[in-house]
């Protein structure tokens, strides 16, 4: 007696959602997202729903790099059958799936057993079946995301598609188009939705990926309070980095300031603040478990804080809170201690965009009919005095290096390199570093 492979709701669904062909899509994009239409694409959803986690994936993932860059129409061929024995759901079942492995065998797929095993068999068929699972899931919410955009959907409607895409995230199937649902229903109601995954256990891999798209709704936010003004705020940085007039999301670059006496006394004054920022540990942010992404806690931080000027206890608070929403965990971390570190990460940024303009300054006597003034040789000696010491504090150390590396016809420079390479006490990357450019 075959087996079927799908649930009974899944193999009786109606036209065009039980076809298993490129028909289904071509008739779905004809169709009007009437009412009635809407919800048989949520009953789709419910019908393919999974009762727990699922690892989807194509049954020729295998061959992916054996076939790769070859111009052969194999692997297309053998999908083809899949869908030419089942074209509709009421047809997927293990004998067919039998059939179709004995097909790939006559073609030769170098991974199929010969002859196909019932183990090889019934792996297939637990592919295919969550395969098709996955792609019904995809149809469908896409239908319902052209009605959402167009605004079609009533409360009731948004709820119902809300619950079923985190449904389908936990159990990770359709995961990308589940998510863009929720990011289209928007504030508040997909926003929540994107909030409750991010701290669900059940989500694993995928919480970078949500937290992302999550980051997107939550931002334009970010950006209103970063145009506030720190009215009665408690500064955490150094007075001589509050009035820095870079920014963050140009990773502080001075560009084309010129290196007049205002701009080179700012520049020593800027690194004398950094050097006065108080380090904290470099593993002091480490995040629990496998979900670290320190690029989104650092998109947060950024955006609430743009300028040193903003960087504040008050706002470095709200960025710890908006990350514990945002389902991090710290080890041994509290508000006090995210703040050390970022106020360390503003000051090595900084640091290191200062120590790049300064390395692309003309150096030296200058040649005859050059535009733009040396720098005098007694700024090099400063900023090589600087550099030494930031580099052994392990601030913006490649910057500093390099700084150091392009001034080195000044003795100082040259002094200072030898000193960072051949300092026992220093990192071993810290000597490395500034090994590579010792003469």
């Amino acid at each position: 007696m075959d087996t079927y492979l799908l649930p009974t709701a899944m193999r009786k669904l109606p036209e065009p959602w039980h076809d298993l062909t490129y028909r289904r899509s071509q008739a779905l994009e004809a169709l009007a997202p009437t009412e009635e239409r809407r919800e048989q694409a949520r009953h789709v959803l419910r019908a393919c729903l999974p009762d727990g986690r699922q690892n989807v994936h194509d049954w020729d993932e295998e061959l992916r790099d054996f076939y790769d860059a070859r111009d052969d129409h194999t692997l297309d061929e053998a999908d083809a059958w899949l869908t030419r024995i089942m074209p509709t759901t009421s047809q997927v079942t293990r004998a067919r799936v039998a059939q179709v492995v004995g097909t790939w065998a006559d073609m030769g797929i170098p991974t199929v057993p010969q002859p196909p095993t019932a183990q090889w068999v019934d792996r297939v068929a637990a592919e295919w079946a969550a395969s098709v699972r996955q792609a019904l899931a995809y149809d469908a919410f896409a239908f319902i995301q052209r009605a959402t955009t167009a605004g079609l959907l009533n409360d009731g409607e948004a709820e119902d598609a809300a619950l079923l895409a985190a449904a389908f995230v936990r159990v990770g199937v359709a995961v990308e188009a589940a998510v863009r649902i929720l990011v289209s229903l928007g504030r508040p109601r997909g926003e929540q939705a994107l909030m409750e995954l991010v701290r669900d256990d059940a989500v694993r891999d995928f919480r970078p990926y949500v937290r992302s798209r999550l980051l997107g709704l939550r931002r334009p936010a970010y950006q209103v309070r970063a145009r506030e003004i720190t009215r009665d705020e408690e500064p955490l940085l150094p007075e001589g980095l509050q009035g820095l007039p870079y920014s963050w999301p140009t990773d502080f670059s001075w560009g084309a300031t010129p290196p007049d006496s205002h701009s080179l006394a700012r520049a020593r004054s800027t690194l004398e603040a950094c050097l006065a920022v108080e380090r904290a540990p470099d593993d002091a942010l480490m995040c629990s478990g496998a979900s670290a992404d320190c690029r989104a806690i650092a998109e947060v931080v950024r955006a609430l804080m743009p300028y040193p000027r903003l960087v504040t206890r008050e706002r470095m608070d709200e960025a710890w809170r908006e990350c514990r929403s945002l389902g991090f965990e710290f080890q041994g971390m509290d508000a006090e201690a995210f703040a050390n570190v970022w106020c360390t990460r503003f000051a090595d940024r900084v640091a290191a965009a200062v120590f790049r303009w300064l390395a692309d300054l003309p150096h030296g006597g200058g040649a005859a009919g050059d535009k733009e003034p040396a720098v005098p040789a007694a700024t090099v000696l400063w900023a090589a005095e600087l550099a030494e010491r930031c580099a052994r504090c392990g601030s913006a150390v490649e910057e500093a290096v390099w700084f150091l590396h392009r001034t080195d016809d000044v003795t100082g420079s040259t002094e200072a390199l030898a000193r960072l390479a051949f300092d026992p006490s220093l990192p071993v990357t810290t000597r490395n570093t500034a090994l590579e450019w010792v003469r």
